[in-house]
């Protein structure tokens, strides 16, 4: 059975930095692609950014610059490094993972920015 732990978030200043995790279980970070999706109040789920097997990826225009994805295949850990982060990137974020066609999503992590 395919599960995703998310971890991380939480309140933080606009500027400021936050790291949230995403640790796979039934299933390998480092053989198919995982991606970051958030979802602010009122608003539709939005794609963040995707991280491909073979080490490509790719980034929303609203995140670019701002945001890195990572993997750490021993931990089997994808990571979402958010840097300069802005009051319009609060939103409950998932990581999501497809394995066999069958999408799978983290539990979902708050961050607030605010000052």
């Amino acid at each position: 059975q395919v599960r995703l732990v998310q971890s991380g978030g939480g309140l933080v200043q606009p500027g400021g930095s936050l790291r949230l995790s995403c640790t796979a279980s039934g299933t390998l970070v480092s053989t198919n692609y995982v991606a970051w999706y958030r979802q602010a109040p009122n608003k539709e789920r939005e794609w963040v950014t995707t991280l491909v097997s073979g080490g490509a990826s790719a980034y929303a225009d609203s995140v670019k610059g701002r945001f890195a994805i990572s993997r750490d295949n021993a931990k089997n850990t994808v990571y979402l490094d958010m840097n300069s982060l802005k009051p319009e990137d609060t939103a409950v974020y998932y990581c999501q993972n497809e394995v066999r066609g069958t999408k799978y999503w983290g539990q979902g992590t708050q961050v607030t920015v605010s000052s």
